[in-house]
Parts: structure tokens; sequence; C-alpha cells
């Protein structure tokens, strides 16, 4: 299976720098809009099964040009929102920042039950993500798109992902409307066979 792995297009939040990870969170802005209205023409190439997204607004906002373009449904799934930030939620300051995204970083090669403070573990957070990846198998799909969001996408990509390490994650962003492809199946393993348009070889 080929799953295409999307984040999100611009919020204000995303403007503003704050760790905003509530649903349903904030609407796209003027930039998003635009971003998700080139989705279809950006995956033009590709044959979609379905689309999934998270219960958070700006997924389906974002979504919403790909799905009326191909005439597919959005599924949406809580599994795929963003990682929660708990007691840091709306901060924007660096010690916030680099607590939510060290904490996420070191489940890729360390402990999945720690919690980011106030918030889900490791093992949580993968285990609600992956539980849609393999509920998108288990319906006999080839290509998935599915719309989530940054801190979420990059954690699961790596903690699943057999080619792609903490270092690379905590080193690579993924900005609105970037695109991750990830083949492979829950059975196998997952390879990242491109990131952001590049190959990917780890």
């Amino acid at each position: 299976m080929r799953l295409i792995l999307i984040r999100h297009a611009q919020t204000p939040d995303n403007v503003d720098g704050v760790l905003g990870t509530t649903v349903p969170g904030p609407s796209l802005t003027e930039l998003g809009f635009e971003q998700a209205a080139s989705l279809p023409l950006a995956l033009a190439d590709e044959t979609i099964d379905a689309i999934f997204v998270s219960t958070m607004v700006r997924t389906q906002l974002t979504a919403g040009p790909l799905s009326e373009r191909l005439g597919l449904p959005l599924m949406i799934r809580a599994g795929l929102r963003e990682l929660s930030a708990g007691h840091l939620e709306m901060r924007g300051d660096r010690p916030a920042i680099d607590t939510y995204i060290s904490t996420m970083v070191g489940w890729v090669d360390g402990d999945r039950s720690v919690r980011i403070p106030g918030a889900e573990s490791g093992d949580e957070a993968f285990e609600r993500f992956d539980q849609v990846v393999r509920e998108a198998d288990s319906l006999g799909h080839e290509t998935v798109v599915i719309v989530s969001h940054g801190a979420m996408l990059r954690y699961w990509i790596a903690a699943a992902g057999n080619n792609v390490s903490a270092r690379f994650i905590a080193q690579n962003f993924i900005h609105n409307t970037g695109v991750v492809i990830m083949v492979g199946n829950p059975r196998d393993g997952w390879q990242a066979e491109s990131w952001l348009g590049q190959n990917k070889a780890e």
C-alpha cells in the first residue's frame, strides 16, 4: 500500500508559532486555502482510493478540494489528530516548543511511556494513528491519502518506518501541505519512499 501523508495547510496558529492542538482547532489562513486548492493538481498523477482526515477542522478544509475533485468522501478519524500539547497548549516560547518536539523525538529511540506534560504518551499516540493505518489496509486500498499534523506525522513515520531515524525527524520539518510517501503494510513494515518530493534513503 502507498500512504500519501500530508500535513494540513497553514493556520493562524502556524503564523503565530503556537502549539494549538485542541479539537476542533482553527480554520485556515488565506494562504492555507490557496495551499489546499493546489493539492488536486499536485496529486493529479496518483490513483487515490480513499482520503482520511483528523477531527481537526484544518485537515478537513485542506482535503476538501481533493475530495471534491475525486468524488471521494472524507473519512474522519480521531486517531489522526495532532499530538496533544497538554500543559503546553497555546504556548509559543522556545522552552515549550523544545519540550514538545524533544519528547516526540525521544519516543522514537527511547521510552514511549513518557508523556508530553499533561498529555498523552508515545504509546498512546502511536496506537491511535496506527489503528487508522491498519483500518485503511484492511479495506484493501492500494493508495490512501492521510491528511494529519506535523508532529504526529513525523512521529508515526519514524516509529513505523524502517528507514527514518529520530535524528532525521528532529532535523527535517514538514511544511504546510508537505507530502511524505510511505510504502509497505502493517505486517511487513513501512519504508519512506519520498520526503517532500525528494527520494528518501537512510
